[in-house]
């Protein structure tokens, strides 16, 4: 059972803190159940007065904001919280939320990437082993009952001593490259800046990353930077026998010049958790055997939303007690 069972309120009910909840209306969460003992919870969606006023209404005695999973949080909502202080995101990537509008108000900002780190960091490593060794291919086979009848089915490819690139190093990338370590990969990264403790080889740019990999793995924030950052040129430097695994989100690939290179055997694989549309899925890649589909659920497991919950509740407890926050966004 996590810590924050057995924490009390550390003030009296009537002086609890506030925290804001967004979401929408169909984004129910425990959180709230787990964190009504411990904080006085604002929640827009469960008022019936519209949201612009019952944010006017609360407005200055908010600090505090979770922003539950990908609920839009737009600057036009962040100005009509004059005192709010703490965005805690309740989702790995924060695109959703106006980055710009946070930095210029000096709000701080922690993600979810530090509970959901190693759940995602498997589910990657598991789309790479699937697309190399043709898994989902093969199981579909047997089902089918082709293997008493065809004998063969499609081969696919070593994966041990390939080698990766992470895009992206943060905590999900570096505990893919750990993992990927002990298959005897070569890793490399790009990333915004190079991080001099890890043993990882360092790129500039994902064109010259891609260049010097035999499979990319995608693991970086969406941002106006990192959109579409896999194009046409990257896919052509990564070649006919490269591999793309995606675990980050949807827009740092071209999806469209995607699909193309894979119709056309001009890319060897691709292992895709989270598409441009979702839930909109490209069709034409539902009967290609070198790509393996997943419903954005690299991050959910039921250890990974209890660690989640329990960040959230260490992080706001640790904001209004003045004490240090865990899995601080830096806003670039």
């Amino acid at each position: 059972m996590a810590s924050y069972a057995n924490q009390e309120c550390f003030q009296s009910n009537d002086d609890l803190p506030i925290v804001l909840l967004h979401r929408l209306p169909s984004f129910n969460s425990p959180l709230k159940d787990i964190l009504q003992p411990h904080f006085h919870l604002l929640d827009p969606a469960d008022s019936p007065e519209p949201a612009s006023s019952f944010l006017s209404c609360h407005a200055k005695s908010v600090r505090a904001l979770i922003c539950i999973y990908n609920t839009p949080l737009s600057a036009e909502t962040l100005n009509l919280l004059p005192s709010l202080e703490l965005i805690v995101a309740a989702s790995a990537g924060v695109d959703h939320i106006d980055l710009e509008e946070c930095r210029c108000r000096g709000i701080i900002m922690t993600n979810a990437s530090t509970a959901f780190a190693e759940d995602a960091a498997d589910h990657a490593v598991a789309l790479l082993i699937d697309v190399c060794r043709r898994i989902s291919t093969a199981d579909r086979f047997v089902r089918a009952g082709l293997w008493p009848v065809k004998r063969d089915c499609s081969l696919g490819f070593k994966m041990g001593r390939k080698r990766v690139g992470i895009v992206g190093l943060g905590r999900i990338g570096f505990e893919v490259g750990k993992r990927l370590e002990a298959f005897g990969c070569s890793i490399a990264y790009n990333s915004r800046k190079k991080k001099p403790s890890v043993p990882f080889s360092y790129h500039a740019n994902v064109l010259d990353l891609a260049e010097d990999s035999d499979a990319l793995i995608l693991c970086c924030s969406l941002t106006e930077q990192t959109h579409h950052i896999i194009n046409k040129d990257v896919l052509e430097a990564l070649g006919k026998e490269g591999v793309i695994i995606n675990v980050g989100r949807g827009a740092l690939i071209d999806e469209k010049v995607l699909v193309q290179f894979l119709l056309r055997g001009d890319i060897g694989g691709a292992g895709l958790d989270v598409f441009e549309n979702e839930p909109d899925v490209p069709r034409e890649l539902f009967e290609l055997d070198n790509v393996v589909l997943s419903p954005h659920r690299a991050i959910f497991t039921s250890e990974s939303l209890e660690a989640l919950h329990e960040l959230v509740f260490t992080n706001l407890k640790a904001f209004f007690s003045n004490k240090p926050l865990q899995s601080v966004f830096q806003i670039e």
